[in-house]
């Protein structure tokens, strides 16, 4: 699906038309059964899909969370569609990138402190990993993080720049914020500084902004929570995407328009 990605750095006109060939936005493999059933259960105040933040009685109306998701993503807005295709905007998606692409130019003029960390290793990990890269070269501090972290889920490692959760040797998806509240927990009590900016997914990004660090990160439509946050105020801004489509390569052209945009490459 989708053919070898685009080489180099793509237009916007471009990257739109690759996000749709590759289905990271478009007609996505989520289906709408899927979204409605993820956005029933936040507001019915599953933690588990509320990705490390504290949502409060906020969203106990489903249909004000579909309305958000209509808004911020692109999924159909009508809550009759309740079975088969559902979208994400492709337009929706490159404007949040843009929108991210400022926040890390202003990491990198102001050198700061970056945290790097994926629940979704499987796809996003070399998207994380790229961008870590480039704010290094442009004269940013990578956080490493505290040796020794642990959650019930199983180990928090650090690899390429980006933390992760590990679990029988193997890098495991989760939606928990819990690896990202040990993190923070280990820097406070050693007396190290907290990021400045996390850039993540998931629960990893939901607990940061939450915890009051700087944070962004990408969501899929059927992950309401990250949305919900950036409309709050509480995560400054989430990329809409399918965060694990066939092939993790689809991502790069992606990653080159941010990281230009951004003025890192």
């Amino acid at each position: 699906m989708g053919g070898m990605p685009i080489p180099g750095t793509p237009s916007r006109a471009e990257l739109v038309d690759h996000l749709v060939r590759t289905r990271i936005a478009g007609d996505v493999a989520t289906p709408r059964e899927n979204n409605l059933s993820h956005y029933r259960k936040l507001a019915n105040g599953d933690r588990h899909y509320w990705l490390g933040l504290e949502l409060g009685d906020r969203w106990g109306d489903e249909q004000d969370v579909l309305a958000v998701m209509a808004e911020r993503v692109g999924v159909h807005d009508d809550p009759e569609h309740r079975y088969g295709q559902d979208t994400i905007d492709p337009e929706l998606t490159v404007a949040a990138l843009d929108r991210l692409a400022g926040r890390l130019r202003k990491a990198a003029d102001d050198r700061q402190r970056v945290l790097f960390a994926t629940g979704h290793p499987g796809g996003l990990l070399d998207v994380h990993r790229a961008t870590a890269s480039a704010l290094r070269a442009a004269g940013c501090e990578i956080v490493v993080i505290p040796d020794g972290l642990t959650t019930d889920e199983g180990y928090v490692m650090q690899f390429a720049d980006v933390a992760v959760l590990e679990h029988g040797a193997t890098l495991w998806h989760t939606h928990s914020g819990e690896p990202m509240k040990a993190i923070l927990t280990a820097l406070e009590r050693a007396g190290r500084p907290l990021p400045d900016l996390v850039v993540a997914d998931h629960g990893w990004a939901g607990y940061a902004g939450q915890h009051g660090v700087d944070s962004v990160g990408y969501a899929d439509c059927n992950d309401p929570a990250l949305f919900i946050a950036e409309a709050e105020g509480t995560v400054q801004v989430t990329v809409p995407l399918d965060d694990h489509v066939v092939s993790p390569r689809h991502y790069d052209p992606m990653t080159a328009y941010l990281l230009a945009e951004a003025g890192l490459s």
